[in-house]
């Protein structure tokens, strides 16, 4: 029976392909879209990438790979218990969960090596040309720099409904810069996409050029529902998923957990009994049963709201909203909180993120000064020869601090550490891999 919550509008692919289709073609578009996914040079990157911990630091931590595969699983699972319960969905009206797998495998592509503060460091090297953000960098991945072909072009030609799935934020980077009292400006930290993939956001949304403008908080509400289930389902994923891998690292233990709640002075009663089963979980060594159930428990706490919005009439995709149960949204909220202060905050991963964010900047200042300038011809080839015949095509210094910055995005932790070895370690040999 065909599923009659999706329509030609939501399936629409931009821009339109100019190859044929296979006629034996026996998959969905959607499901087409996972598998394009799943087997790109993009994809198998984030198992090198690292999640929490460096990646290849220790075997059994979760890389950016293993994160999003299980948001996917958790997001699909969140379609097929939707299916099943929710009053506003039936057999042939409801939520795609191949489509909602795919966005899922695909949210975090766009981000760079070395955790979060490689997407601070790169956003903060980058705001004189247009900023740096792990979702816009996803959307510029699938949109333009995956699967270059023959004749010229490149993208995977995403279907409106799969595009309009990652794109978690809508606002552009020139919509959030804001002006202070004395002239200056303050850029935003992320939660945005590039100026030049306004063509993107109106494509998703099926909006004109008379289209009316929003506020950049209202740009970012506007989520698809597979893009909400998304959302929830990452959340669900790094806020028990985390705690556990810092367990296992020994970030978190009895007495740091201990010393954490003590310290607090807002937990209510029932987080503080959280904290209590989480402590005695940990004494039995239970705590990676009990933590991964409650993802489970994920699963089950949404359920589905009709609304109206803008966009509600073009497509059902953005006429309900995902409500997630409140008690179940604190638990999430609280295990964030204790992987942040106990995991993020602590002297070593500081430690770790430093060096991060100090390799990305000197890899960052020697391909500007070499490439930056477009009407200086480059002194020396940094670049591999794909990478720079791209950037050798800009004819902008923002062209060109934009493709230094897609080189450096792409990177593993492993190929960042090595590629500044060459550049700055005297004692460091050749090696014949490139980036």
């Amino acid at each position: 029976m065909a599923n009659q919550f999706y329509q030609d509008y939501d399936l629409q692919r931009f821009p339109p392909p100019t190859y044929a289709g296979n006629p034996d073609e026996y998959r969905s578009a959607f499901q087409i879209e996972r598998d394009r996914i799943i087997f790109s040079y993009p994809f198998r990157r984030l198992q090198s990438k690292t999640q929490v911990f460096q990646s290849g630091e220790y075997d059994f931590y979760r890389t950016r790979l293993t994160h999003s595969i299980e948001v996917a699983k958790i997001g699909r699972s969140i379609c097929g218990y939707l299916r099943a319960r929710s009053p506003l969905l039936n057999e042939s009206f409801y939520i795609d969960a191949d489509l909602t797998e795919a966005v899922g495998l695909a949210h975090d592509l766009g981000h760079p090596p070395f955790g979060h503060i490689g997407e601070r460091k790169l956003n903060e090297l980058m705001q004189p040309h247009g900023g740096f953000e792990g979702n816009g960098q996803t959307l510029r991945i699938l949109s333009e720099l995956i699967y270059d072909r023959p004749d010229g072009t490149s993208g995977m030609n995403p279907t409106r409904a799969f595009l309009d799935g990652v794109m978690k934020y809508k606002a552009l980077f020139s919509e959030c810069v804001a002006s202070t009292a004395d002239g200056s400006q303050t850029f935003p930290d992320n939660h945005f996409i590039y100026d030049d993939q306004e063509q993107w956001r109106k494509q998703a949304l099926g909006m004109d050029d008379s289209s009316a403008q929003f506020p950049p908080e209202q740009w970012n509400a506007y989520k698809s529902i597979e893009c909400q289930i998304m959302d929830w389902a990452d959340d669900s994923a790094y806020g028990f998923n985390d705690v556990i891998d810092g367990i296992h690292a020994r970030y978190i233990t009895v007495s740091s957990l201990e010393d954490w709640a003590e310290r607090q002075q807002n937990l209510d009663p029932e987080q503080d009994q959280l904290c209590r089963k989480l402590l005695a979980s940990i004494r039995d060594g239970s705590f990676e049963r009990r933590l991964s159930a409650r993802i489970g428990r994920c699963v089950q706490a949404v359920s589905l709201e009709a609304v109206e919005t803008p966009f509600s009439t073009q497509t059902h995709r953005h006429a309900f909203r995902l409500c997630i149960d409140p008690e179940m949204e604190q638990h999430v909220a609280l295990f964030k909180r204790i992987a942040i202060d106990l995991i993020f905050q602590s002297a070593q991963i500081q430690q770790i993120e430093f060096k991060g964010g100090f390799i990305l900047t000197r890899l960052f200042n020697a391909m500007a000064e070499n490439y930056g300038d477009p009407k200086r011809v480059p002194a020396l080839h940094l670049l591999p020869p794909a990478s720079e015949h791209l950037l050798l095509a800009e004819t902008t210094v923002k062209g060109r601090h934009r493709r230094i910055c897609d080189a450096l995005a792409a990177l593993t932790d492993g190929q960042a550490i090595r590629t500044y070895k060459r550049l700055f370690d005297p004692e460091f040999g050749s090696i014949t891999e490139l980036f």
